[in-house]
């Protein structure tokens, strides 16, 4: 191919790539709006695992706050180029910025349903979260505060040699945490509707845009690997990888309760009944 060919496939390479960031982008974003206006419809949260919308609050913003680091922070991308020299540029795009605070704000919005005081919607006596997720949550906090303890005593606050204790690991550690909340969050949800045998309460919708922003981001993120040439793209961004992955898997598990196994159940199932089961167990 001619240099002009080269340019021309490069411009399109990255204009596809843009596209598919501000689709799965808006699908994504969308995805957090069927929920809480489910809530708000049924002035009720029965049917809902608390546990989802809490891990979600931890989760975004850890979410947000790497997603801005590593598209901001001169340090961090310095980090990133030191420690991936043949794919410098981290893959996080502006897209990803504004999924982020966008999902702050509506998931803290959804987990402020729980509180009747602010919605006065019905809530049962049971939906608390579990202890085992305010493990998680707590625990999640001080491995984040024991990695920065770990930079700073290591590294201090500047100078840092990439290849050693550095604040890019404290943004990896945000990614981490991102991923077991998204992996952990879906679990509640999944025993809820198992046990009330009913997904009525929960908005498949969401789930719908979940799955089609799931799959775009994991193309996206596999075009722009392809096209840098070097494959540690993908192994560089492990929280998009592992979010679009985790997330499809849980789609479908919700998509096989809501069609198939739990179909025709609205009749069956009213506020009163749910008001008196252990939503989480």
């Amino acid at each position: 191919m001619t240099k002009s060919s080269d340019g021309d496939w490069a411009t399109l390479v990255k204009a596809l790539s843009s596209l598919l960031g501000w689709i799965y982008t808006l699908s994504w974003s969308a995805s957090f709006y069927p929920q809480p206006w489910l809530n708000w419809r049924r002035k009720s949260t029965l049917g809902l695992a608390i546990d989802f919308p809490l891990l979600n609050v931890l989760g975004f913003l850890c979410y947000s706050i790497s997603s801005c680091g590593f598209l901001y922070s001169a340090t961090i991308r310095n980090q990133y180029a030191a420690r991936h020299p043949a794919s410098p540029e981290p893959t996080v795009q502006f897209n990803d910025v504004v999924f982020g605070v966008h999902a702050v704000i509506l998931v803290v919005l959804t987990y402020s349903q729980f509180y009747p005081w602010l919605w006065g919607f019905k809530v049962s006596s049971r939906q608390r979260a579990a202890k085992p997720v305010l493990g998680i949550v707590w625990g999640s906090v001080l491995a984040i505060l024991a990695v920065i303890g770990i930079v700073v005593s290591h590294s201090g606050l500047q100078h840092q040699d990439p290849q050693e204790w550095a604040w890019i690991d404290v943004l990896y550690t945000l990614g981490y945490v991102k991923l077991i909340c998204t992996f952990v969050k879906y679990i509640p949800q999944v025993i809820v509707n198992f046990e009330r045998k009913s997904t009525v309460g929960w908005s498949i919708s969401q789930i719908l845009f979940d799955i089609t922003g799931g799959v775009l981001s994991l193309l996206q993120l596999v075009i722009d690997a392809s096209f840098q040439g070097d494959w540690s793209g993908i192994t560089g961004n492990p929280l998009k990888l592992g979010l679009s992955n985790i997330s499809i898997i849980f789609d479908i598990i919700f998509i096989v309760q809501h069609f198939i196994l739990y179909r025709n159940q609205e009749a069956r199932m009213s506020d009163q009944d749910d008001s008196e089961r252990p939503l989480l167990g």
